[in-house]
C-alpha cells in the first residue's frame, strides 16, 4: 500500500477521533494543507493542565488545540473555538505557526442569517501576522462590519482573547 495513502489515512482517523464533525473536520483538514502546503501531516492534541487553563482568557478543553508536524517537525498549531453571535454560536480555526504567530483565521461554521460577512477572507485577514501581546480593537485596527457588529465583536474578543492566552502559555513554556 502507499506510504502517502496510508498517512492521509492515518490523519483522517485522527481527526474523527477527536469527535470533528465530519464537515468541520474536511474544512480544517483543507486549511491545514492549503497554509502548510502539506498532503499529510500528523494532527495531535496538545493538553494543558486545569491548573493553567482556569487562568487563561480562552478555553483550552480536550480537542480544540492540535500540534501540527510533518516529518518529525513541528509546523505549527491549530486552534478551535466557538464564539458568541446575536442568538447563537460561530465556529472558527486558527491557525499559528511554530513561533505562535497567526496565520490564518477562519469562520468554519456561521449559524445566523445576519453577519456572516466576518467570515470573508478579505475582513479575516485583519489577524494574519497577529501574536501574543497584541491587542485588537473594533473600529480602531478592526473594521466594523455594518449588520454585524455582534459578530465582528464576538470575534475581535475571542482574538484577542487568544492571543493572550498564547502569551500567556508561551511565557510558561507549555507552547
Amino acid at each position: 500500500m502507499n506510504f502517502k495513502y496510508i498517512s492521509f489515512l492515518s490523519v483522517i482517523l485522527l481527526l474523527m477521533s477527536f469527535g470533528l464533525p465530519k464537515n468541520i473536520q474536511k474544512k480544517v483538514d483543507k486549511e491545514i494543507k492549503s497554509i502548510f502546503s502539506v498532503e499529510t501531516f500528523k494532527f495531535t492534541g496538545v493538553t494543558i493542565s486545569s491548573d493553567i487553563t482556569k487562568d487563561l482568557p480562552s478555553k483550552f478543553e480536550e480537542n480544540n488545540l492540535f500540534k501540527i508536524e510533518a516529518n518529525n517537525s513541528l509546523l505549527g498549531y491549530a486552534y478551535l473555538s466557538q464564539a458568541p453571535s446575536k442568538t447563537a454560536q460561530f465556529d472558527y480555526l486558527v491557525l499559528l505557526d511554530k513561533d505562535l504567530i497567526v496565520l490564518k483565521s477562519k469562520v468554519l461554521m456561521y449559524r445566523e442569517e445576519y453577519g456572516g460577512e466576518i467570515g470573508s477572507k478579505r475582513w479575516l485577514k485583519q489577524f494574519i501576522g497577529k501574536k501574543g501581546g497584541d491587542t485588537l480593537k473594533c473600529g480602531d485596527n478592526i473594521i466594523a462590519i455594518s449588520g454585524a457588529t455582534i459578530s465582528v465583536r464576538s470575534m475581535t474578543k475571542a482574538m484577542n482573547n487568544l492571543l493572550e492566552s498564547l502569551k500567556i502559555l508561551h511565557s510558561k513554556n507549555i507552547l
